[in-house]
């Protein structure tokens, strides 16, 4: 069963606003400064030219330019989002699950 556009929206919105208050908490156990630290260091900075006008752009930045790779799990494949940079630079991901509630119940690195 295909998932309700809605809540497709409603979901994308939480998982995004869950990975910056991840990457905004000190013990951040997400994974998600992880990730910036990691493409932070690893991608050529003409990437980051290209995309931020700068060769180390501003955190918050970077996670407000990540795009929805795909979502899945479960019938209406609402389960897991997993976010990454745009133009497929890298393989990892972010990955956001939602309980059986709608709720956030975890944020990973993924490789």
């Amino acid at each position: 069963m295909p998932a309700n556009p809605n809540e497709l929206k409603k979901r994308e919105a939480a998982a995004r606003a869950a990975i910056k208050k991840a990457f905004d908490t000190a013990d951040d156990e997400s994974g998600v400064a992880l990730f910036i630290s990691h493409h932070l260091e690893e991608i050529d900075a003409d990437y980051w030219k290209q995309h931020f006008s700068t060769e180390t752009p501003e955190p918050q930045r970077i996670l407000d330019s990540l795009v929805l790779q795909s979502h899945w799990g479960g019938d209406d494949e609402i389960e897991t989002f997993d976010f990454t940079l745009p133009e497929d630079v890298t393989n990892y991901l972010i990955s956001v699950s939602f309980d059986e509630d709608g709720d956030v119940s975890g944020i990973t690195m993924e490789s």
